[in-house]
């Protein structure tokens, strides 16, 4: 009977051992439970007031908020400039020396033309005691054609004694012109929304003064960026034109050949002897009334001073 009581003993104390660990683990369960509760209930209440503050910050405007569209960066757009064309602004000037002034107009006219450019200016002066030309023209040259242009000018006819070439990327400022516009627009949308639901005067005058200045500065980088897309697209080759002509003087007109002299001398002497006899043709002719009243007094006083002589004797 006692060797019965000992294994009854130890069996009974393992079983009231498991029961007490099953309690703890429900309670732990339930304390579990409750703490998920409790946390999903403060999540749901964190959600409804970021929600209820969000809407009440959108139903009242705020310009910073609009602005913060355009404080937002956009690597796309910063990394677009290595991906675009470059915008590349050429200028070229050239200083050339020409025998004929116009016929180096013409031919300059005519090679802008055929690179597809069109000349904005011109100008040309001269009346030099040597009476040789100069002057200037300015044109404008599509970028695929500028290298071109300045090649056919230096393998022409005329004399390019000054070349300068420089070029100007605007690239990395085109970029930025367009990631800045398009937040601009982004602001002005959002102002227009604003203005739309606004209620008061107040916020209505303020909305409307901010979005002009905000239309202001689109005008200004929108009409930046078409100079830019214009310099970049159109070459300017700016060429000054010399005439230089060198007069060469004559043999036969130093005198070396002689029988040409020869006969320039005896047509001059022929010259002057029917000049004279033509002027004193003209001379007595024109004078003749004058000239026979003289003769006739000439004779009267001769005869008279005969007529004495004679008496005398």
């Amino acid at each position: 009977m006692r060797k019965w009581l000992m294994p009854i003993f130890i069996i009974s104390i393992i079983f009231i051992l498991g029961a007490c660990a099953g309690n703890d683990e429900s309670a732990d369960d339930a304390g579990s439970a409750e703490g998920e509760a409790m946390n999903t209930e403060e999540s749901s209440r964190e959600m409804e007031m970021a929600t209820s503050d969000s809407d009440s910050a959108d139903a009242e405007y705020d310009q910073d908020t609009a602005n913060e569209a355009a404080e937002q960066p956009n690597q796309v757009e910063t990394n677009s400039a290595n991906t675009i064309d470059r915008k590349i602004i050429y200028n070229g000037n050239l200083r050339v020396e020409v025998k004929n002034y116009n016929e180096a107009i013409n031919e300059l006219e005519s090679q802008v033309e055929d690179t597809g450019g069109f000349i904005v200016e011109s100008s040309s002066y001269g009346g030099s005691e040597d009476g040789l030309q100069e002057g200037s023209i300015t044109a404008r040259i599509p970028q695929e054609n500028f290298q071109q242009f300045i090649k056919v000018v230096e393998d022409g006819n005329m004399k390019v004694v000054e070349k300068s070439v420089s070029g100007q990327d605007v690239t990395e400022e085109f970029v930025d012109l367009q990631s800045r516009i398009k937040s601009k627009r982004v602001v002005e949308e959002r102002l227009l929304s604003f203005m739309e639901d606004a209620e008061k005067t107040e916020d209505l005058l303020k909305i409307s003064n901010d979005l002009s200045k905000v239309q202001e500065e689109i005008e200004q980088i929108t009409g930046r960026m078409n100079y830019l897309q214009n310099k970049s697209d159109l070459a300017t080759v700016t060429i000054h034109i010399y005439e230089n002509r060198v007069n060469i003087p004559n043999i036969n007109e130093e005198g070396l050949n002689t029988w040409e002299k020869t006969k320039q001398q005896f047509n001059e002497s022929i010259n002057f002897l029917l000049s004279a006899v033509s002027g004193l043709f003209v001379f007595i002719a024109g004078n003749l009334p004058v000239l026979l009243i003289i003769a006739a007094a000439g004779l009267v006083a001769f005869r008279i001073v005969r007529k004495k002589n004679k008496k005398k004797e």
